[in-house]
Order: structure tokens, then sequence, then C-alpha cells
């Protein structure tokens, strides 16, 4: 028995220790769960929620623009798209460079790819290429499981399925710069701009850059949600609830007056020619096109376009596409101003329509020689005649006899010189010079000769397509303030309208006889051009050339450089304005053709064209309107 004793008194130390380390170390987890349990139960509470249940940010989806018969000018569509994600790939310099080889990804974008990557939370999707073509959304959806990491699914972007007819009218979205936040964000305090900076980081997200997307801003974007997501600790989700209080709402849709049958047509009609043409509704002041030539491809912008390919549009300084000419575009009038110069004569009493000026091909002021277009002159015209044949001479005379100020009045009056506030970004005022425009730009007086060339629509005045268009409108309406609009339904701009009453209506009715003599009336500059090939209705107009260089004498004695045998640039502007039916008026357009030369050869069959189509697309949806147009008892109405 006493052998055994040491042996027991072992075994009772060891099971005291044991049982001493065991009471700690369960009175450690009893008072570790006390803690968490109760102490800090609120706070694991919170913790717990917030890592079960998550809210992404769910960007709207943006309003459409539709012409004035409901068809799509920028919509949406479903694109392939292209996604990596770092926690799910093994390699991903190797992932990137295995997708380099079914896709044209540089070596600098894979970096740029790769670090951004790495920036975010490993789980968050990296995009690596939009817009995927058909062969390579569907090559790459094979592949995809055998790439790990890779995401391929479709979603929704901007889409402009006009293409080129309405860029510079429309403009484009994009994803938004600093500069773009910064514009966004003002008028806003700091909750505000927070949540439109987070909003506009969203890689679904654009703005608007240009044209009605940008002015429109508001009225399109729609409102932002949230996605209801069940996610695990480390925040990867689970599932998504479906909860509709959460949703994004849309953006509202807007309708432009804008015709996407006519617009098209328009730009067809100018093939391979640099230029711009307005067509207006005289009743409403509706733009029914706006047509700027050659144009860019919005949806080439909408996910980013490639230095290239946009050095390729910056630099093509000849034909400019991405310039807005029918808006932007300033021009001198040419003879199409001859009409305003002709209603100030005539209102200021001046000039009887009835009198007769000597045309002899030439004209002398002081010791300087003013030219007419005909070599040998017009020989003795009135007002009518002046027109129709578009003699220089008469108008040098009774430009002379007006003064500038007279001149640059009613200039106002018809609208030149003022900028149109149409809904769109940019917009260009041009000029209406008189002397004090001349002392505030030019430091120095206003001389008489330079009334001779602004008699002929030369000089220093220039103008838009926009406002010659305008111009026209109101001679066809005898005088009616005519106000465009482009934007039908929807955010209206504000208002800008520089006509403070009618113009004299018999003035008007002399300036419409002598534009229909013009296409209509033996001698007339664009007599071929009056007949618009539906049985009745003609056109009256004016044609118009834009000189762009100064003619030597001696040039004019051996003979004016034309066509081949100058350099584009060096060629004049053709231009054109007109308005149809001739006697019951409902359209009137402008059009300039880029170095075209003559506006009789150029300008003038374009607009022939355009107008006349108008009217067979009034015809297909009124089809009384062209049988009762020649009667002046029209009962086609267009569109709304």
């Amino acid at each position: 028995m006493s052998a055994k004793r040491p042996i027991d008194g072992l075994f009772s130390r060891r099971a005291l220790i044991a049982a001493g380390g065991g009471t700690a170390v369960f009175g450690g987890l009893i008072a570790r769960l006390f803690q968490l349990q109760i102490m800090e139960h609120e706070r694991f509470e919170v913790a717990a929620a917030e890592n079960g249940v998550r809210l992404d940010l769910a960007p709207p989806q943006r309003g459409r623009i539709l012409d004035r018969f409901g068809r799509p000018l920028a919509a949406h569509r479903q694109a392939g798209r292209v996604s990596i994600v770092r926690e799910q790939a093994n390699d991903l310099p190797g992932l990137m460079a295995e997708l380099s080889k079914h896709l044209d990804i540089s070596p600098e974008r894979q970096a740029r790819l790769i670090s951004d990557a790495r920036r975010q939370a490993s789980f968050q999707p990296v995009t690596v290429k939009s817009e995927l073509s058909y062969e390579d959304f569907s090559r790459l959806s094979v592949l995809a499981p055998s790439l790990p990491g890779v995401q391929v699914e479709m979603a929704s972007t901007r889409s402009y399925p006009r293409g080129r007819d309405f860029a510079h009218v429309l403009g484009y979205v994009a994803k938004a710069s600093e500069t773009d936040l910064e514009r966004l964000s003002e008028d806003t305090n700091a909750q505000e701009r927070a949540a439109i900076r987070r909003l506009f980081k969203h890689p679904d997200m654009r703005t608007g850059r240009s044209g009605v997307e940008r002015y429109a801003e508001d009225w399109l974007r729609g409102e932002a949600g949230f996605r209801k997501l069940e996610t695990n600790a480390a925040g990867r989700i689970i599932r998504e609830f479906d909860d509709p209080s959460l949703a994004p709402k849309s953006g509202r849709d807007l309708y432009l007056t804008v015709d996407a049958e006519l617009q098209k047509f328009a730009i067809d009609r100018f093939g391979s020619e640099s230029g711009a043409a307005v067509v207006l509704d005289i009743e409403t002041g509706d733009i029914l096109a706006f047509v700027s030539t050659p144009a860019f491809d919005p949806n080439d912008f909408v996910n980013g376009i490639s230095s290239k390919d946009y050095a390729v549009l910056r630099d093509d300084v000849e034909y400019s596409p991405l310039y807005h000419k029918a808006y932007d575009g300033t021009y001198p009038p040419g003879s199409t101003f001859k009409m305003v110069v002709a209603a100030a004569a005539l209102e200021a009493g001046v000039i009887n329509p009835n009198e007769r000026v000597y045309c002899p091909g030439h004209y002398r002021f002081g010791n300087n020689t003013w030219h007419c277009w005909k070599k040998r002159g017009h020989g003795s015209v009135n007002m009518h005649w002046a027109i129709k044949g578009s003699c220089d001479v008469y108008f040098y005379e009774i430009a002379k006899r007006l003064g500038i100020e007279s001149l640059a009045d009613m200039g106002r009056r018809f609208g030149f010189g003022q900028r149109w506030d149409l809904g769109l970004h940019g917009g260009r005022s041009g000029v209406m010079p008189d002397d004090a425009w001349k002392r505030a730009a030019r430091g120095e007086p206003w001389y008489e000769g330079e009334t001779l060339n602004i008699g002929i629509g030369q000089g220093q005045v220039s103008t838009s397509p926009l406002q010659l268009a305008v111009m026209s409108a109101r001679i066809a309406a005898e005088g009616k303030i005519i106000t465009p609009r482009i934007i039908g339904d929807g955010p209206r701009p504000d208002a800008d309208i520089p006509f403070d009453k009618p113009l004299d209506p018999e003035i008007m009715q002399r300036m419409k006889a002598g534009m229909y003599g013009v296409t209509s009336e033996a001698g007339g500059t664009a007599l071929r051009s009056g007949d618009l090939g539906l049985g009745g209705p003609r056109l009256a107009g004016k044609t118009g050339t834009s000189q762009v260089r100064r003619i030597s004498a001696a040039e004019r004695a051996t003979g004016i450089l034309k066509g081949e045998n100058i350099d584009r640039r060096l060629r004049d502007h053709a231009l054109f304005v007109a308005y149809a039916p001739h006697d019951d008026p409902k359209y009137a357009i402008s059009v300039v053709v880029e170095h075209g030369e003559g506006g009789s050869k150029a300008a003038a069959p374009v607009a022939r064209d355009i107008i006349a189509e108008a009217l067979r697309i009034d015809a297909r949806r009124s089809p009384t309107y062209l049988r009762t147009a020649s009667t002046g008892s029209s009962t086609g109405s267009g569109a709304r």
C-alpha cells in the first residue's frame, strides 16, 4: 500500500493543474462570450446586418430622344461586354495576355487594366472591352469557362440608330471626366456633389457631352436607385432581392421637331459635298432638318473613341466633320442678303421699286471700282429685275443711298447678328456690322465704301445657315415673327427672340415676287430649279455666291480662275435660300455648299430636291396636300 502513495500524489497534482487550466480556459471563454453577447451586442448586431445585406448603386436608364413622329434617334441596345474579376483569376497578367490573343488590347491598356483590378476590391469586375462584335462575344462565351476570372455578359448601352444623320444635333454621351463632374456639380451642396460623383463613377453611367444630350442632361438622366444584395462576410454577392421601392427611375423621353426621314434624305443628297441645310416649317417655326455634313458617328464616343480615330476627325480641317456648320458655321451671305438690302431701301424710301439703275458691269465710287458678277452688265434694271438677275450694281447703288445704320437695322430685324438658343450646345450669332461694331472690334470708324460690299452680302457681314432659313421663312410668311425651335416636348431653352415687330407685308410681297422670278421667270439665276417635279407647286428662291478670297485686277483681266484650276479651299461657297410652294408657303430652306462656287449650280438643286422631298412626305401622310397646294387651300399638316 505504501508503494502506491507517490503515484496517487502525482496524479492528484496533475488533475488539479488540469482542472485549474480547464477552469481558466472555460472562464476565459465565458468572459469573451459575455463581452460579445452582452457588452458589444449592439455593435456586432449592426455589423452582422451590414455584412448580410448590401445596397449597391443602380444607375437609371437614360431617356430616349425621338423625332417628331416618335422614331428613336437616341435609345438603348444590348451589347456584349467582357470583364475580369481578380479574386477568380489565378494569374492576372497571364489572363490578360490570353485575352489579348482574342481581342485587340495593347500592352499599355493591359497594364492599365491590371493596375485598375489591383486597386479595387478583388471581387469587383473591371471592364476590359465593351461593344463586342457578335463573333467576339460568341468566341469568348465559349472560352470563358476555361479562363478563370473572365466574365462575358450582355449590358445596356446608349445607342444612336441613325448614326451620323443626327450627330451634330444630338451630340453624344461619354464617361464623365473631371471637367464633366465639376459642371454637373455646379450649384449643389457637399452632399449632392458627393452623390453626383458617386453616380457618375459607376461604369454603366454616361453624361451628355454636346448637343441635345448635354442641354437636356437633367431631363434625360433619371434618378438612381439601389440593388439590394445578400452578401457573405467577405462581401461576395449571394443573391439579389427584388425590391421595387429601391428601383431606379428612368429618364424622361424627349421629342424633337426634326423628321428623321427628311434628315436622311438631305444628308444623302449632299453626297460627298461639305455643307449645311436647314428646313423650317413656316407656320410653327419647327426645324424639320438640321443638316451638317460630313459628320461623325456618335456611337463611336459612347464607350470611348480611340486617340487615333479621334485624331482623324479632329485633323480633317478641310471638311471639319466635328463642326456643326448649320448652327456654329458662319459665312458671308452673298446675294441671298439682297432681299434684306431691298427691304431696307423700300422702308427707308431711298428708292422706288420701279426706278431703274443702269448696270454696265461695274460701279465707280471714289477712286475704286466695284464689279458686277455679270461682266457685260445687266443694263437698266428695276428692283424686281435686280433681285431675279442678282445685279450687283443695283445693290451697290441702293446700299450707298441707305448707309450702314439703316441697312444694319433691317438686318438685325431679320435675325442677323443674333444667336438663336435652340437648346443645343454652341450656336453663333455671326456679324451684322455697323459703325459702333467696327469701332469696338477694330478701333476705327466705318467707311462708306464698306457699305457697298455689305450691299451684296460680302465684306464683314456673316451669317449662319439657320439665320438664312429664318430670313426666308419671314419673307414667305410676309413679315410674321418666326421663332425656330428644335425641342418639341421637353425642357425649353431661354427665349431669345430678336424680332420686336413684324416686317411690312407689302414689302415682303415684293421680295416674294423677286424670289419667284429667280426660279420661274426669264433672266432668273436659278430658272432650272423652280420646278419641283410635283405637278404643280413651284419653288421660289434666291441664289448666292460667297467669296472667300480677293480677286485681283489682273485675274479679272485674264479670267477668274474656277473649278480644277484653283485649290478647293479658295473656291467660293455656294448658297441658296428658298420656300415652297410659292403661292402657299409651307417650308423654308437654306443650303450652303462649301466651296461649291455657284449658288445656282451647286446649292439650288440640293435645296430644290430637299424641299420637294418634304412635300412628298407630306403627301404620303396627307394624300390631298399636293392636289390642293397650288390653289392655296392646303389641307396637309405634316407632323405635330
